[in-house]
């Protein structure tokens, strides 16, 4: 399946900083007494506008997912229709013994790639508004601090569909910004 929706995935926007080095953003932020991440430079997106950019492509991303996988309407009873995806199990390990990435049992994938910024937005807005269970033992600090350069983060989202549109019955984070898939290259440049 090939989706594009890239104008909901861009970066922020930075108003009078965009295309300008970090560090330029950086010296407006602090002249204007506030950190970096929070800063929005004059003509800049706020995270606010990230965040409701993020919850629109949600719904595309939904309606897409709904639509072409012909997922059942509601029910006659007017209640929904659970959706043919179903979250792994929660565990770490899968039956075979191996490491457990969250894909068994997951009958649709859908691959977002974005930019370090909005993914943050994005896995806030899924853990703070939306309720998603996280991995046991996980530090806040690290699901909400920067995503590495070609950082991978995987949720699983479990879709209804409901007569005004798709509904998120369940979502669960598997693990955020690892950087593990890297140390084969690292390695090899040695």
């Amino acid at each position: 399946m090939e989706m594009v929706l890239e104008p909901l995935l861009r970066e922020r926007g930075f108003g009078i900083a965009e295309g300008r080095p970090k560090e330029d953003l950086k010296n407006m932020a602090n002249a204007a007494g506030q950190s970096c991440r929070d800063y929005t430079p004059p003509g800049g997106e706020t995270l606010d506008q990230v965040k409701l950019r993020f919850k629109k492509f949600l719904k595309v991303l939904f309606e897409r997912l709904l639509d072409e996988h012909s997922w059942s309407a509601p029910d006659a009873s007017g209640g929904a229709t659970a959706a043919n995806v179903t979250a792994a199990a929660a565990s770490d390990v899968a039956p075979d013994g191996s490491a457990d990435d969250g894909l068994q049992g997951v009958t649709v994938h859908a691959l977002v790639v974005s930019h370090g910024a909005y993914i943050r937005v994005a896995i806030r807005h899924l853990v703070e508004d939306l309720k998603c269970s996280l991995p046991p033992g996980v530090k806040m600090s690290h699901l909400f601090s920067p995503c590495p350069n070609t950082g991978i983060s995987r949720f699983i989202l479990t879709l209804s569909k409901s007569e005004p549109g798709p509904v998120l019955s369940a979502a669960r984070c598997v693990f955020t910004n690892r950087k593990d898939h890297l140390e084969d290259f690292t390695a090899a440049a040695e």
